[in-house]
């Protein structure tokens, strides 16, 4: 028999965990712009412990907000069951454990009402706003950093002649109503994947803010605090058989179940401007400096990432756990992360790095996750430049080359000209696809035209310790295709 998710149908649920604590006595003092399955896996999933492990934090419950057209598809999940949802968890020997998370006590589309979002927003309960919108929802240029006004929603937002649509709109206007009321300001917690996720934030909020009104962007920088975080847990997009897979194992039916890995972690920094809850009950790591912790996850588990997907694809490798296991491959990423990514790591107490790469390597090849490469290769133009091209660039200020990287971006750019080995098209998932298919298929006449674009590369085209290795390996996959060019590569 099975059984809906809803706070009514909670008590009948059986054999699965439920959240340990009184839905009915939470109320919103976080706000979540991004409610897609990594911030149910993660975020939501440490808020659900805290409520469980602590009484005194009913009131940091979340209220979910979707901005985008893609969101009315979360709204139409979680609204009808009343914000639950399954999380799955597959470990590599094969063992699934399934339970129900409930943090999430509202959800708001904003397009259907932005005035309640913005009164959420004002709320005096509210206390933190967090963002998962992913690398590109900042709207800034990933060569210069500079917030891009000229963005039509911006423009559209800054006209101030109809609702805000866009999350800066929303939370600015949201301040400026603070400020008028004599509200404190809330926290905006960044928990993207960006090198100083916070200060990136910071950045664009105040830019927003200073087109709108000069005095309250003042006010801005002096009362919100922005701290950096370093999230990380796999969780591979839901595939299409999970929801039945868990009404089959559980009796719990749900519109949109996550699926994730075992391994969690969460990194924040102590910086609130309205007091925060105890996520250190929850197993979150609260230090006064994130940055070397999130360099080493951004530039081994992500950059990895970018470095398994398109040689994997390449040679034909459709799940992250396939080409993971591939020998080349798992040579190229131990050989990636240590010889050139660890080398521009920051002292680390504590942590060893080797061992942190032997359970990336692990986590990688976990077959229960059946995390895709084509998750991984999408959106390269927001990734690369932010995960990849800071590790050629530390280095090249050594003198040191970085030929294994170079490699990872000549794969990338033999994977955007839109046709793989056998002659068969790829499907280029990228907000810049457009400009960047017609430039790779360039570089075949015009070697450097893919990585001569300064706003995803800066000054990597004029740099010979970077051009040598990359156009050997571009041309070697052509050549000679990708099982070649890594082997030569790592020879």
């Amino acid at each position: 028999m099975s059984t809906s998710l809803t706070n009514e149908t909670l008590p009948r649920i059986d054999g699965v965990d439920t959240p340990a604590f009184d839905r009915a006595a939470v109320t919103p003092g976080i706000v979540h712009f991004g409610v897609g399955a990594f911030h149910r896996a993660h975020q939501a999933m440490y808020v659900d412990r805290l409520l469980a492990a602590d009484p005194s934090a009913n009131d940091w419950g979340i209220c979910g907000v979707g901005v985008r057209t893609a969101d009315a598809a979360m709204r139409d999940a979680l609204v009808p069951q009343d914000g639950l949802f399954t999380l799955t968890l597959k470990h590599p020997d094969g063992a699934v454990e399934t339970s129900v998370i409930g943090s999430i006590v509202e959800y708001l589309y904003a397009p259907d009402d932005p005035e309640k979002v913005i009164d959420r927003l004002s709320d005096p309960a509210t206390r933190i706003v967090s963002l998962t919108v992913t690398e590109g929802g900042y709207n800034f240029s990933p060569s210069t950093g500079e917030f891009d006004a000229a963005n039509p929603d911006i423009v559209a937002d800054l006209e101030a002649s109809a609702p805000p649509r866009t999350v800066f709109g929303l939370v600015t206007e949201a301040l400026a109503r603070r400020r008028e009321r004599g509200t404190p300001s809330f926290t905006v917690m960044s928990c993207d994947n960006i090198q100083g996720n916070g200060h990136m934030a910071r950045s664009t909020f105040l830019a927003y803010a200073r087109l709108r009104d000069p005095e309250l962007a003042e006010w801005i920088e002096a009362n919100t605090r922005f701290p950096n975080s370093m999230v990380d847990r796999i969780t591979p997009a839901t595939p299409p058989d999970l929801a039945d897979e868990v009404v089959d194992r559980t009796g719990v039916v749900d519109n949109w179940p996550v699926v994730a890995e075992p391994f969690t972690q969460w990194v924040l920094e102590d910086d609130f401007a309205m007091g925060r809850p105890s996520l250190e009950k929850a197993g979150v790591q609260v230090v006064d400096d994130v940055t070397p912790y999130e360099l080493m996850k951004l530039r081994l588990l992500n950059a990895g990432h970018q470095a398994l997907c398109y040689f994997g694809y390449l040679l034909g490798y459709r799940y992250v756990h396939d080409a993971a296991s591939d020998p080349d491959i798992r040579t190229l990423l131990r050989r990636y992360m240590t010889e050139e990514g660890a080398t521009t790591l920051r002292p680390l107490p504590g942590v060893d790095v080797d061992t942190y790469i032997d359970t990336l390597l692990e986590r990688f090849t976990n077959p229960a996750i059946a995390d895709t490469i084509a998750r991984l290769c999408q959106d390269s133009s927001d990734r690369i430049p932010k995960w990849l091209v800071p590790v050629i660039r530390e280095r090249l200020e050594q003198d040191q080359r970085s030929d294994l990287a170079a490699a990872v971006v000549a794969s990338w750019t033999r994977y955007a000209e839109g046709i793989d080995e056998a002659g068969d098209p790829i499907d280029v998932i990228d907000p810049l696809a457009a400009d960047l298919v017609p430039r790779a298929q360039r570089s075949r006449t015009d070697p450097l035209a893919f990585v001569a674009d300064p706003e995803l590369f800066g000054t990597l085209a004029e740099e010979p310790l970077f051009t040598e290795p990359y156009l050997s390996a571009l041309e070697s996959l052509r050549s000679k295709g990708a099982r070649a060019t890594l082997a030569g590569l790592l020879a």
